[in-house]
């Protein structure tokens, strides 16, 4: 079984990419701070990564509490 990670590039949008989510990394890193989001591991010293798998399963969470919340309203 292969493992995919994503690095913080690749979830987060920047002004030059768009990433897997439509906010900036220092808002990934508060949300991981504020227990909001998955925690990243280390595989160095300069190499932090997320597993592809947790960051797919919030991404579907926030989507089905946006439809929830829509559909109550």
């Amino acid at each position: 079984m292969t493992q995919k990670m994503l690095r913080i590039s690749d979830i987060a949008s920047t002004k030059n990419k768009s990433g897997k989510l439509p906010v900036s990394p220092s808002t990934i890193w508060r949300w991981v701070r504020e227990n909001r989001f998955p925690k990243p591991f280390k595989l160095s010293d300069s190499v932090t990564v997320w597993d592809a798998d947790l960051v797919d399963a919030f991404i579907t969470q926030q989507a089905s509490n946006d439809s929830a919340t829509t559909v109550q309203s």
